[in-house]
């Protein structure tokens, strides 16, 4: 079996900054959503905390390099200088999971065009300073099937190997289907191989 020990940083907890530019003021909430739905509430969120404010544009990549799913919005500032340059910000940052939002208070000053897409793009880049990091690991779900005997030493080795188990079937044998890192099935599997003397079924259900 051949695995790919891939991994992106993602925000480890959701973070908020605020910058003034003219009197507006604009607030970056950041936070790491895995999936799109993720994403849209967040987004429904942070509306919900700022009701009162002139705009909410955002930008999210969820997923990571080729596989990014990406998406923007001006909310109502003049096309291209609010969605835009917090997507580009985002996609500079190297983050995957990842929502922006950027709620701004008018504050009587028009910045024009290019003021705009500067404010926007410092407050994305001064929440993002602030934000701390972790890593993602891609994950696979395997199945595995053993005696009950070998329940307590399996999961010893599941334990070693960071798997998290979804879902226990008891039945004439034990089965479960566990969640593991990537870089950690080729080892996992064959450590179990070795202590259920190549009794346990093993298959790697997901990439």
């Amino acid at each position: 079996m051949t695995t790919l020990d891939h991994h992106y940083p993602v925000p480890a907890a959701a973070t908020r900054t605020t910058i003034m530019v003219a009197n507006s003021r604009f607030i970056a909430s950041a936070t790491c959503t895995p999936t799109v739905e993720a994403a849209k509430n967040f987004i429904a969120e942070v509306r919900t905390v700022f009701p009162d404010a002139s705009h909410h544009a955002y930008a999210y990549l969820i997923g990571h390099g080729a596989s990014v799913v990406a998406s923007m919005s001006d909310a109502g500032e003049p096309a291209g200088t609010a969605g835009r340059p917090i997507l580009s910000v985002l996609r500079g940052s190297g983050l995957g999971d990842v929502t922006v939002v950027v709620t701004r208070y008018f504050g009587g000053t028009l910045l024009g065009t290019g003021g705009l897409v500067r404010a926007y793009s410092d407050a994305t880049r001064a929440v993002l300073d602030a934000l701390p990091r972790t890593e993602r690991f891609d994950q696979h779900t395997c199945s595995i099937c053993f005696d009950y005997s070998q329940y307590g030493a399996v999961l010893r080795i599941l334990e070693t190997y960071q798997a998290t188990i979804t879902h226990e079937d008891f039945a004439a044998r034990v089965t479960l289907t566990i969640v593991l890192p990537v870089h950690q099935v080729t080892p996992c599997m064959a450590a179990l191989a070795d202590t259920t003397a190549g009794q346990a079924r093993i298959t790697v259900k997901v990439a």
